[in-house]
């Protein structure tokens, strides 16, 4: 498909979608029009303890390592309280290792309990269907249960059918309803032959037939796949997330041999009975990097929720990290940078013709262009020259050339004349095979369109006096407002922006100065596409990219983030690693957010989780050894009341804290557009330092709460 035709697509299907959002989203939005209860709603949270209790089991633990230690300390501290009943600081101490556990487990099931809400809202989208499939044979249509469609089958499907499977549309248009899946009311087109032709089970035909091939087996259709996704049943650890989990084990595993020797220590320098078995689990889950091991999972899974949120499904959570690391962003002009409605503007006549002469012309060779371009052209020389608007039903004996993307121009044969109109290159080809010359003014006039970042078609005829050029339409795209300092955000973030586009390299110029892209690709090609994402990577860069048609499939999966458009084809949603619902082009800038957003989250709170153990060590230390080496009081700087309050408060804090920060983990640490220098520094000033003097605060207000009760202070 050429990218004429993908323009006059893309401008139709730019009115059918929603205006793009500009902010990181902080509702919850599941259906059309109703939007979530908030992250701490209460019933979700009754509905999750259930949950978070199942996670108890050991070889849901061991998944996590810095989270099966806190386990196996809670179930030893447990023993040996049981063997000291009357012991209060032991039960004190058990009670709250397995809260610290239950807090764990309870941000993994509030996270994972939103996604379920969300699949149970895609499991009413499935409905058990009977399919009009046409018989092989060709004589007529037999009957089946929609489960036992196959494959290849063709199905028909007219005016308030459900349609049974995903697939493509292979004869027809209609409209369908697709709010079960995107949660948007307004219907969409579906018809054969071009970029929109996917179909998703479930949808509802709205009006006219149409007939699909099916290109899915039940049990995986896009419903499934979704369902699957948002549940967190198909969610597989990022490499950035196995990384991190591996430093939080070898972390452990430092911290484990520590508190280990320090019993042999403890006995040689006589401060044994300051150093019991449930003292030194306290501070072993204290210093171990709790706080990050019990949120990582419900950083991840919250990351992917909030693209569901914005209706983007990412097939994989490599994709959504691979968004926040990607330095080169490929965008298509029409529909994405620009409004994509392109108009006709003006008619400027080549010297020797008037403009009354190429509007008549043009409105003419119009009547067999059905795209908005061609549609604009027959309204501005109604509406500016008084021509009335004449149709093709008039001219029965005409033989009409509709617009297609192999010849790029229409027109019309009647009464001996021929008119085109159509792409420069077209039109020229065309006059100069009929032997006719080019005005040279109509070179300069279509340069000069260009430059200012219009888009020329020519307008020629050929009669008695041969075949001619008589001027050019002036066609104009309008820059979408915003866009530019969108793009300006982009490149404080250090992402280089490419805009592709068919248009001519004059015209591409002028369009990406005007929108303020770093580059562009103009007469772009599917194998230009290509070359330009293998040159990036070559240079160790990440790329994303959009696109909804067959000819995009390659690029899309070439890329290292591949956003296909919902409205596009069956083979564009297969390359890519994610789907856009809504197919909105411009949420690609969106999605790089939320990846980066995702990013920022999990190195915040890792820099927060590791800061907190220095106030911890604080807390501790000095109590185990204090009475039996009275010079490390100087180390109590926070001046707790007790050795057991001390430890306690540590506990105490280490599990609130937990739960303190699980809004954070689930909405998100703001995204802020900056270079990774500052963002660095900010993160090492907000969550570094206030992960050292957070503890310090919290231990005291706790231990000064519990010097309050009798036997403890």
């Amino acid at each position: 498909m050429t990218t004429d035709t993908k323009n006059h697509e893309d401008a139709m299907s730019t009115t059918l979608s929603p205006e793009p959002h500009t902010d990181v989203p902080t509702g919850d939005k599941t259906d059309a029009g109703r939007v979530a209860p908030g992250l701490f709603d209460p019933a979700q949270l009754v509905k999750s303890v259930p949950d978070a209790l199942r996670k108890l089991d050991p070889r849901v633990m061991a998944t996590s390592p810095v989270m099966f230690v806190v386990l196996v300390g809670s179930v030893a501290t447990t023993v040996l309280a049981l063997r000291s009943p009357a012991d209060w600081f032991g039960w004190a101490i058990t009670a709250w290792l397995w809260l610290t556990t239950i807090f764990a487990n309870l941000a993994e099931a509030v996270a994972e309990g939103r996604g379920k809400a969300q699949a149970d809202t895609l499991r009413r989208a499935k409905t058990d269907t009977v399919a009009r499939r046409l018989a092989e044979d060709g004589s007529g249509e037999e009957r089946v249960p929609g489960t036992g469609l196959r494959v290849g089958d063709l199905v028909v499907c007219e005016a308030g059918d459900v349609i049974p499977g995903d697939g493509d549309v292979v004869e027809g248009v209609a409209s369908v309803d697709e709010s079960a899946i995107t949660g948007e009311s307004a219907p969409v087109i579906r018809e054969s032959g071009g970029d929109r032709s996917a179909v998703t089970g479930g949808t509802r035909v709205l009006s006219d037939r149409i007939v699909v091939r099916i290109t899915t087996k039940p049990g995986e259709t896009f419903i499934d796949r979704m369902i699957g996704l948002v549940e967190g049943a198909a969610r597989q650890k990022t490499p950035n997330e196995v990384a991190l989990n591996i430093l939080l084990a070898s972390l452990t595993i430092v911290f484990l041999l520590a508190v280990v020797t320090l019993k042999p220590f403890a006995i040689y320098a006589g401060a044994d009975g300051q150093t019991s078995l449930i003292v030194l689990t306290a501070l072993l889950v204290c210093l171990i990097p709790t706080t990050i091991g019990a949120l990582l999972s419900a950083i991840g899974i919250a990351g992917m929720d909030r693209l569901v949120q914005r209706n983007v499904l990412a097939m994989s959570g490599r994709a959504v990290e691979a968004a926040g690391d990607v330095s080169t962003l490929l965008l298509d002009k029409t529909g994405t940078i620009t409004l994509g409605n392109r108009r006709a503007a003006e008619f400027v006549p080549v010297k020797g013709v008037t403009a009354a002469e190429v509007a008549d012309a043009a409105q003419l060779s119009s009547l067999a262009d059905e795209t908005p371009e061609g549609r604009s052209v027959v309204v501005l020389a109604k509406e500016r020259y008084g021509l009335r608007e004449r149709h093709r039903g008039e001219l029965a004996h005409a033989e009409w050339v509709p617009f297609t993307a192999q010849t790029r121009m229409s027109g019309v044969d009647v009464d001996g004349h021929k008119v085109r109109k159509g792409a420069t290159a077209s039109v020229l080809a065309w006059v100069r095979e009929r032997g006719g010359e080019v005005a040279p003014d109509a070179d300069t006039v279509a340069d000069r369109i260009s430059e200012a970042g219009g888009t020329p078609l020519l307008v020629a005829v050929e009669d008695a006096e041969g075949a001619r050029v008589l001027g050019v339409i002036h066609l104009k795209d309008v820059v979408k407002d915003g866009m530019r300092e969108r793009f300006e955000e982009l490149r404080r973030m250090g992402i280089r922006t490419v805009m592709i586009t068919g248009d001519n390299p004059l015209t591409a110029k002028a369009i990406a100065e005007e929108a303020g892209v770093d580059d562009f690709l103009a007469e772009a090609t599917p194998e230009d596409k290509m070359a330009l994402i293998k040159r990036e990577q070559a240079g160790g860069k990440l790329v994303a990219m959009t696109g909804d048609g067959t000819n995009d499939a390659p690029a899309l999966a070439q890329a290292d983030v591949g956003v296909a458009m919902n409205t596009g084809t069956s083979a564009a949603k297969e390359a890519g690693n994610m789907v856009d619902l809504d197919s909105d082009p411009t949420k690609l800038i969106e999605i790089v957010e939320i990846g980066k957003q995702l990013l920022i989250t999990r190195g915040a709170l890792t820099t927060f989780s590791l800061a907190n153990d220095v106030a911890k060590y604080f807390a501790i230390i000095p109590a185990m050894f204090a009475v039996a080496h009275p010079g490390l009081d100087k180390l109590n700087i926070m001046g707790l009341s007790s050795p057991e309050s001390a430890i306690l408060s540590a506990v105490v804090f280490n599990a609130l804290v937990i739960v303190a920060l699980v809004p954070l983990a689930l909405k998100g640490v703001r995204y802020r557009p900056t270079s990774a220098d500052r963002m660095l520094r900010r993160n090492l000033a907000v969550y570094g330092l206030g992960g050292l003097v957070a503890p310090f605060v919290g231990i005291k207000v706790i231990d000064l709460l519990l010097s309050l009760v009798p036997g403890i202070g």
